[in-house]
């Protein structure tokens, strides 16, 4: 069973395995990597050989270049973690870890589905995707009358909203948007 992207939140891919005591390789798809593969930590591994997602504890993790090094205390060789190589780890969207939304922080589960208005009350569309780039986020808008995409730089000048209840940004028109 693969969990809706409502219910959950990715965190990393198993990528592969590391030796041959049952550690392997994550790529984080987390900004709180630390918190997520230290010990104790439980994931939910989604697999497509799994009918229900396998429920995971950390023993121990660490960076290692860009991805990080996991041992689960319910794989002790790499005959148990080879399998599930290219399954995501999720977490619970319960157990996300708070942001601040009055900083700017969010979850793209917030931001994606937004409907996007100006400040002068025109809609714009709806938040399909976001794309992270080096400089900033780019919030990709999906006009209303199904015409060219819109891409939102995520940066103070444009964005002057964002009220993640009502699912409702504001931004600033700027020329080059379009």
């Amino acid at each position: 069973m693969i969990l809706s992207p409502t219910e959950y939140l990715r965190v990393g891919r198993l990528v592969s395995t590391h030796g041959i005591r049952g550690e392997v390789r994550i790529l984080p798809d987390t900004d709180f990597p630390e918190e997520r593969f230290a010990p104790g930590s439980q994931l939910l591994l989604q697999h497509p050989s799994l009918s229900e997602p396998l429920l995971l504890t950390v023993e121990k993790g660490r960076p290692h270049k860009n991805v990080w090094l996991v041992k689960f205390a319910e794989w002790s060789n790499i005959n148990e973690a080879e399998p599930y190589k290219g399954g995501r780890l999720v977490v619970s969207i319960r157990d996300a870890v708070p942001v601040q939304e009055d900083e700017g922080e969010y979850y793209f589960y917030q931001i994606i589905g937004c409907d996007v208005f100006t400040t002068d009350g025109r809609h714009l569309g709806q938040v399909r995707e976001i794309l992270q780039l080096p400089a900033n986020d780019v919030w990709v808008v999906r006009p209303k009358d199904k015409g060219k995409e819109i891409l939102l730089p995520y940066i103070d000048d444009v964005v002057k909203q964002v009220d993640t209840e009502e699912k409702r940004i504001t931004i600033e028109w700027m020329e080059g948007l379009e």
